[in-house]
């Protein structure tokens, strides 16, 4: 299985936490459903370009989560996720964006209005 994870090198973000939040967005989203077979970690590290101890720690971070589960000589599957379990991973995920971003605009002297204004032009161009 192919997942469609895109690496951004120029990124700041550590390979593995750019690999993590995709998984995690696929898994929580209902895009890769309960019991699809992940790729093994060498399969996931080429596609990428990564090191297989990124992948690793990806794999075993989500694990612990309770998105993955690994099954000695089977493999790393995506586990069974309740509908509240999902919806926190999925608010979670948005929250941090969001907090990610107020801190980007304080850090250039934005206001509270401007960033106000900023998220609803945002809402209104990928809802409208």
């Amino acid at each position: 299985m192919r997942l469609p994870i895109q690496i951004n090198e120029q990124s700041a973000e550590p390979l593995y936490h750019q690999i993590e939040v995709q998984l995690r967005a696929l898994i929580v989203s209902g895009q890769l459903q309960e019991g699809t077979l992940l790729p093994s970690i060498r399969e996931l590290a080429q596609t990428v370009k990564c090191s297989v101890i990124t992948v690793k720690r990806v794999y075993s971070d989500l694990e612990a989560e309770g998105l993955l589960r690994t099954r000695q000589g089977t493999g790393t599957y995506v586990a069974l996720v309740g509908e509240q379990e999902r919806d926190r991973h999925r608010l979670s995920a948005v929250t941090e964006a969001m907090e990610q971003a107020i801190i980007a605009g304080k850090r250039v002297q934005c206001t509270e209005e401007e960033l106000q204004l900023l998220f609803k032009e945002a809402m209104n161009k990928h809802f409208d």
